[in-house]
């Protein structure tokens, strides 16, 4: 057999190599894939026909400057994938380039699939229609996902989240905490506060500042010990410079934010997957996010969901607190996260809702994404 795969960045080069080695598993091997991935996807023994590089955009004006250059690498894409012989087509989430890669590729007799489905809980409900043009299947990664695609004629396949599968259910107990600060060279006993104020440069410049006046206001209180996790060196300079007349005791951890949540007593998170990702290590927290005022108000009007923070949407309630935009001062992010601690260390069943959902999203998710993307290859249906 032989598979298309493409994934336009990191995570989504996570995700396709998690799902490659699980089919090469199913097949005993007797499985080739084409396309265009990371360096994950390749150790898995992807035929690449671009670098991940090429793909590779951010902001607003950058996708426009390298638009000619996008457009010839879909058309020879395209070209290419269309003659290779394959089984099925894979776009692994970098929803515009794929849903165009899908379309063109489905117009030619590819069987398609999308993998993740676009955030139609929360933003422009309509794109369920654009996904069931261009793929016969959408693998999901949330439960509540596949209702949206009951009146279409794409095929919903809830899969689960792999960082469910990948975070044990225990991995965020007392062991761990005491293991990861020994691991990251923090005090064993002092209160620890995570703060994760994102991984994009923007983002971290219109959340640090706020996120530094809570943790400034909420070491006061309860002589904590700051630990920010630096996701790649780029953002260290900002984040260092953001913290540099802080008062209280603090240290950047260069790694992705796993073990810093670890060690952590409680979190301030910008909204995003690492809400998901201290779910699932069972830290309480407290969830912001702040933009531009142009972009506030568009957002207020595109926005369908009544929550931003992923473990919020998943229980369908407010688990965590989410204080946004105008109302993320330092003072009330501060006294968020002193009522949230407090609420942690009183109420025992606080993270009963936490491993709730850490079970319904573990589905082995790879496991279960290649059973569904094999019976498309060899069906042409889920």
């Amino acid at each position: 057999m032989r598979l298309g795969l493409l994934a336009g960045e990191a995570s989504g080069d996570n995700l396709g190599a998690g799902l490659m080695a699980a089919l090469k598993e199913r097949t005993q091997g007797e499985i080739e894939f084409v396309g265009v991935g990371g360096q994950a996807m390749e150790r898995q023994g992807l035929e690449s026909l671009a670098d991940l590089a090429e793909l590779s955009v951010n902001g607003f004006f950058q996708p426009l400057a390298k638009l000619p250059s996008l457009l010839r690498l879909f058309r020879r894409l395209t070209k290419e994938l269309a003659s290779a012989d394959l089984d099925a087509f894979i776009g692994v989430d970098f929803n515009v380039f794929n849903f165009l890669l899908e379309n063109a590729l489905r117009k030619r007799g590819v069987k398609t699939a999308h993998y993740v489905s676009p955030s139609v809980y929360a933003w422009r409900k309509g794109r369920t229609k654009r996904v069931a043009e261009v793929a016969e299947m959408i693998l999901c990664l949330f439960p509540f996902e596949p209702a949206f695609y009951k009146d279409t004629d794409v095929e919903p396949v809830f899969v689960g989240h792999p960082l469910a599968d990948a975070i044990a259910m225990d991995a965020g107990d007392a062991d761990a905490k005491q293991a990861a600060r020994a691991e990251l060279g923090m005090p064993l006993e002092q209160p620890v506060l995570a703060v994760l104020p994102g991984s994009r440069s923007q983002e971290v410049r219109m959340m640090l500042p706020e996120f530094v006046r809570a943790a400034d206001i909420f070491c006061r209180t309860h002589a904590a010990h700051v630990v920010v996790p630096c996701p790649r060196p780029g953002l260290r300079s900002l984040i260092e410079e953001g913290f540099s007349n802080a008062e209280f005791s603090w240290q950047i951890v260069d790694d992705t934010a796993t073990q810093t949540l670890k060690a952590c007593d409680i979190a301030l998170v910008k909204s995003g997957t690492s809400t998901l990702e201290t779910m699932l290590l069972h830290r309480p927290m407290v969830v912001s996010y702040r933009v531009g005022p142009v972009s506030y108000q568009i957002a207020r009007r595109l926005m369908q969901s009544e929550f931003l923070a992923l473990p919020n949407i998943l229980a369908g309630k407010q688990l965590v607190p989410e204080i946004l935009q105008y109302e993320a001062s330092g003072e009330n992010l501060a006294r968020a996260l002193s009522e949230e601690l407090q609420k942690s260390r009183s109420d025992e069943h606080y993270f009963r809702p936490f491993l709730q959902l850490h079970e319904q999203l573990s589905q082995q998710a790879d496991s279960t994404a290649a059973n569904a993307v094999l019976r498309l290859m060899r069906d042409g249906s889920a």
